[in-house]
């Protein structure tokens, strides 16, 4: 910080995106931009020549993504706070930006008036989160613990990911297709859900299953 003035890097693969947020920063008293970055290596060598008081990352990048860039950045020691600025809001994209160092993580419909408070929140040490952001961890606090599957249920979900059919799952893994149904009944069970299509939905967003 100089003067008062809050130094800030913006980082998003996007060059419209990236653009847009520069933009919207720009009048914004207090608050330079002082770099860009276009995926997580870039942050990461931004942050250590520049030494910004909040770096702004979006989560999926290539090269390094949003997390893995914040956990470089934070285990650097140089004080820079990381606010993630993203359009993901799922448990595990929430969990792995926390988890990793994050200070905060707001939405891209986040107004100016409300980005430029959370960077100003966030250089102060104080977590910033989105409230749909802050509702999903609360509603998480209060679930019971998961019941973890097994592996063979999760043989038959990643199969039902693939798009096969009871029948088909049946032939990859040398199974009866009634004891498909019945590994899918038990999956549905532990999951709380009602159908083949939620239940791959759920699995994914609690990382049981790999994104495509």
């Amino acid at each position: 910080m100089t003067d008062g003035t809050l130094r800030v890097i913006v980082v998003d693969d996007h060059s419209v995106m990236r653009a847009g947020v520069v933009a919207l920063l720009a009048a914004e008293p207090g608050i330079e931009i002082v770099g860009e970055a276009g995926d997580g290596r870039e942050a990461v060598e931004l942050v250590e020549r520049l030494c910004p008081d909040v770096a702004l990352i979006d989560l999926r990048m290539p090269v390094l993504d949003g997390a893995a860039a914040t956990e470089a950045i934070v285990a650097g020691g140089g004080g820079t706070r990381v606010l993630i600025l993203t359009t993901y809001d799922t448990d595990s994209e929430i969990e792995r930006a926390i988890e990793a160092g994050a200070i905060g993580y707001l939405l891209k419909d986040t107004t100016r008036e409300q980005l430029a408070d959370a960077i100003r929140s966030a250089a102060r040490g104080e977590t910033v989160l989105a409230p749909r952001v802050a509702e999903r961890l609360v509603a998480r606090m209060r679930r019971p613990a998961p019941v973890p599957l097994t592996a063979r249920e999760v043989d038959v979900l990643n199969g039902v990911a693939d798009g096969l059919s009871n029948a088909d799952i049946g032939r990859r893994l040398v199974i009866a297709e009634a004891t498909v149904k019945t590994h899918l009944l038990r999956v549905f069970a532990k999951l709380d859900v009602g159908d083949r299509t939620h239940a791959v939905v759920v699995a994914m967003e609690r990382g049981l299953l790999p994104r495509p």
